[in-house]
C-alpha cells in the first residue's frame, strides 16, 4: 500500500481524497495555487505545495509544476479527482514515466474513451447498445446529408472532441442541417482545436442513465447499479438519484452485466461510468467517462461502499474488495449540486461566506470545502458544495433532502439553494417523472 498520496485537485472533491487516505493510514499532499492558500483542503492535508499562481493553466493543469510537487514530497501516487487532469491521457503516460502511480485506469484507457468517435466504436464491439448515427466521422456537408437521411430527423451533430454541451447543435429537419453541421465544426475547432464531429439519431425526450463500472485491471469488474442524471441545465447536471425511478430491478441487472462485461473484457482499472440516453425501454450509449464521477456519493450511500478507498486499493494491486453478488442495493439516494450562483439567470457569484450551516442527522452527508469566513475565489468552477441525503425509499429521501435543504445555511453568497426548494414543490420532481428537457423548460417560467 501507498505510504503518501498527493492529490491533484482542489475544493470539496480534494477533501473526498484526503479523508478517505486519512482512515486508510495514508499520508496525503495538497497542491494548490496562491488563490487556494487558505482553502480547507490545503488545512486538512498532511502537506501542502503551492504549485502556480490563480490561473488553471499555471497551477492545477500545469503537469511539470505537479511532477515536481510529487518529488518534493516523496508522494509515491497521484489522486486526480475530477476535472483538471483527470481524463488527460498525456498526463497520465507523463505520471507513469516516472515511476509514480496514477491513481484511475491507463493511458490507453483515457485515450481510447476520450474520443467520442472511438470510444462508440470500441464500446459498440463489446456489446454495448449505441445510438444510430454516422460510422466515425463526418467529414463534409454532403456527407452529413447522407447520414441524417439514413436515420432520419432529427439529428444532432457533435464535436468528437467535445464535452459540456459545446461544439453540440441540433437539426430538426434539413433546412438547419447545414447551419449547425458548419457551426459545431466551429465550435469544436475554437474549443479543443479540432473540427471533427459525428451525427447521431436526436432522441426526444431520453433520460440520462449512467451505469457505475469498476475493474481491477485484471480482468474483473462489477457494475454498482445506475444513477438518474436527467435534471440538466445547459448539458450540466444539477440533480442526480439512484437508483433511477424509470429503471426496474431486472432492466439494472441486464445493463449493469453489459456494461460490467466490457470494462472486464478490457482489464479496465478502478472507477467509471458509461453514460446513456434512456427512451422507451432502450439505452443507447454516449460516452464513458474515465474517472470518479461527481455523483459518486449517491452510489456511495445505496450500496455502502467507499469509492475513492477502492480506487486506492487496486491501484496498489490489491483485489476489490467487493464481488458482483456481495453488492446489494439499499434504499435511494439524491445529491443536488450547490453552486455560487445567483438566479435566476445563474451568474457567478464568488465572494466572502459571512456564515455557513452544514446540515445532519440520519442519512445527510455533506461534502463541501466551505468554512465561516471563506473567500470563494472567482477563478474556478462555481460548484461549493454537494448535499446528498438517503432513505429507505425515494420518497424517504426526497423528504429528508428538503428538511436537510432548510437547516443549510451559506450566508455571504448567493447560490443555487432556492432552486432546490422551488424543485421539490414540483409533482414531476415527486413523481420522478421528467426527462433531459425538463429542467430547462422548467426554468423558463419558474424562475423569472
Amino acid at each position: 500500500m501507498f505510504d503518501k498520496i498527493l492529490i491533484a485537485n482542489r475544493g470539496e472533491i480534494a477533501l473526498r481524497v484526503i479523508r478517505a487516505c486519512r482512515e486508510m493510514g495514508i499520508k496525503s499532499v495538497a497542491v494548490h495555487s496562491t488563490a487556494d492558500a487558505d482553502a480547507m483542503h490545503v488545512r486538512m492535508a498532511d502537506e501542502s505545495v503551492c504549485i502556480g499562481p490563480a490561473s488553471s493553466a499555471q497551477s492545477y493543469l500545469s503537469m511539470p509544476a505537479i511532477i515536481s510537487a510529487c518529488e518534493i514530497t516523496g508522494a509515491q501516487a497521484i489522486h486526480p479527482g475530477y476535472g483538471f487532469l483527470s481524463e488527460n491521457a498525456q498526463f497520465v503516460q507523463i505520471v507513469e514515466d516516472h515511476e509514480i502511480t496514477f491513481i484511475g485506469p491507463s493511458a490507453e484507457h483515457i485515450r481510447v474513451m476520450g474520443d467520442k468517435i472511438t470510444a462508440k466504436d470500441t464500446m459498440k464491439a463489446l456489446g454495448v447498445p449505441c445510438v444510430p448515427g454516422s460510422d466515425g466521422g463526418v467529414p463534409d456537408y454532403a456527407a452529413a446529408q447522407a447520414v441524417a437521411a439514413e436515420i432520419g430527423f432529427p439529428v444532432i451533430i457533435k464535436a468528437t472532441a467535445g464535452g459540456g454541451g459545446r461544439g453540440m447543435k441540433l437539426a430538426r429537419s434539413e433546412a438547419e442541417l447545414e447551419t449547425a453541421f458548419r457551426t459545431a465544426r466551429a465550435e469544436g475547432k475554437a474549443a479543443f482545436g479540432n473540427d471533427e464531429v459525428y451525427i447521431e439519431k436526436y432522441l426526444g425526450k431520453p433520460r440520462h442513465i449512467e451505469i457505475q463500472v469498476f475493474g481491477d485491471g485484471k480482468g474483473n469488474a462489477v457494475h454498482l447499479g445506475e444513477r438518474d442524471c436527467s435534471l440538466q441545465r445547459r448539458h450540466q447536471k444539477v440533480f442526480e438519484e439512484a437508483p433511477g425511478p424509470a429503471i426496474d430491478a431486472e432492466t439494472r441487472a441486464r445493463i449493469g452485466k453489459i456494461c460490467a462485461d466490457a470494462v472486464a473484457s478490457i482489464n479496465y482499472i478502478g472507477a467509471g461510468t458509461i453514460e446513456f440516453l434512456y427512451e422507451d425501454g432502450a439505452f443507447f450509449f454516449i460516452e464513458m467517462n474515465t474517472r470518479l464521477q461527481v455523483e459518486h456519493p449517491v452510489t456511495e450511500a445505496i450500496f455502502g461502499v467507499d469509492l475513492v478507498r477502492e480506487q486506492i486499493r487496486v491501484a496498489a494491486g490489491e483485489p476489490m474488495e467487493f464481488s458482483q453478488d456481495a453488492l446489494a442495493l439499499n434504499g435511494h439516494a439524491i445529491e443536488v449540486r450547490l453552486n455560487a450562483e445567483k438566479l435566476p439567470n445563474f451568474a457567478p457569484s464568488p465572494g466572502r461566506i459571512s456564515q455557513y450551516h452544514a446540515p445532519g442527522g440520519l442519512g445527510v452527508r455533506m461534502d463541501s470545502a466551505l468554512y465561516d469566513g471563506y473567500a470563494i475565489p472567482p477563478y474556478y468552477d462555481s460548484l461549493i458544495g454537494k448535499l446528498i441525503v438517503h432513505g429507505r425509499d425515494r420518497p424517504e429521501a426526497l423528504a429528508r433532502l428538503g428538511r436537510a435543504l432548510g437547516e443549510l445555511i451559506i450566508d455571504g453568497i448567493d447560490t443555487t439553494v432556492p432552486l432546490f426548494h422551488a424543485l421539490l414543490e414540483e409533482e414531476a420532481i415527486q413523481r420522478g417523472e421528467y426527462d433531459i428537457h425538463w429542467l430547462e423548460g422548467w426554468l423558463e417560467h419558474a424562475l423569472n
